[in-house]
């Protein structure tokens, strides 16, 4: 193996991190806001694309130009999943919430495989194409931009939470609800938005994914399991843990399958999961 071939792994491992990061952070924001665990959030993923793809084959809009669209809906999905599952099941047992989650993650992908079929898609001949060349190192411009695209959500979501009011008041209801509801801030509505802003984080992931990846009713399933890594990793509702822990998940997917085996790549990345969990139950950065 050349260095080059190295070089060119790490840095595909890093575009492709700050995907998973973004995808990690609306879970993660889930989990620290109510501690539930949403299992359908790889559906949301899907969801997301196939609405960018319906959006580029309806009216021939480019994911990038449908991208406030599609977070919009996908805001919309995760505001009605909380009012019309989630609001239901909060004082259940947590075996009922898993099963909630996971039935709605059966109902979506098996909905989408009755109205769009098994078959893949693909976005053709959308704004971004091509590649840049650095130093003999080659950069697809797609995933270049779908990876700053991430970070400069992320970096709006990180404002948010930390400078905002509301962001503030996200964080006291994930604190202390009963402290958080009587100094005032509805916490209801502190839930709903929660879900909302997770579910657009998807949303954003899921349009730029569509640039360059295949759409298909399985597409979530892989990012979620990646994106669960990335949250334990980075610490159970720690929303700028996983940013880094992201990047992590990418440079172990790609130097596993690159130094290992690529059929053993994800194989690395959950060895080091269990490696964390067992060693470092909250993370490697804690909860935020």
């Amino acid at each position: 193996m050349t260095v080059e071939v190295l070089l060119q792994g790490i840095i595909g491992g890093l575009l492709m991190g700050c995907i998973y990061a973004l995808i990690a952070a609306g879970l993660s924001l889930i989990f620290g806001l109510m501690e539930i665990v949403n299992f359908a959030h790889g559906e949301f993923l899907m969801l997301a694309m196939f609405s960018t793809f319906w959006a580029w084959s309806l009216w021939r809009l480019d994911p990038l130009i449908s991208l406030p669209l599609t977070v919009g809906l996908l805001f919309l999905v995760g505001v009605a999943t909380y009012h019309g599952i989630i609001r239901w099941i909060l004082g259940a047992p947590m075996l009922a919430q898993i099963f909630a989650t996971f039935g709605l993650a059966v109902f979506l992908r098996s909905a989408a495989q009755a109205l769009w079929g098994a078959d893949f898609q693909l976005v053709k001949n959308p704004l971004v194409q091509g590649r840049i060349s650095l130093g003999g190192l080659f950069i697809g411009m797609p995933q270049l931009v779908a990876s700053l695209g991430a970070l400069v959500a992320f970096g709006f979501l990180y404002w948010f939470i930390r400078k905002t009011e509301t962001g503030l008041a996200l964080q006291a209801t994930a604190q202390d609800k009963q402290a958080a509801s009587l100094m005032g801030i509805h916490t209801e509505r502190m839930f709903a938005l929660g879900w909302g802003i997770g579910a657009a984080c998807v949303g954003v992931a899921g349009a730029l994914l569509t640039i360059f990846f295949y759409v298909f009713p399985d597409v979530g399933a892989t990012f979620s399991l990646l994106a669960y890594v990335a949250v334990a990793l980075g610490g159970f509702g720690n929303v700028p843990g996983t940013l880094a822990a992201g990047v992590i998940v990418g440079l172990v997917e790609v130097l596993g399958g690159l130094l290992i085996a690529p059929a053993l790549k994800y194989v690395a990345v959950f060895v080091i999961y269990l490696v964390v969990v067992l060693v470092r139950p909250q993370g490697l950065f804690g909860r935020f």
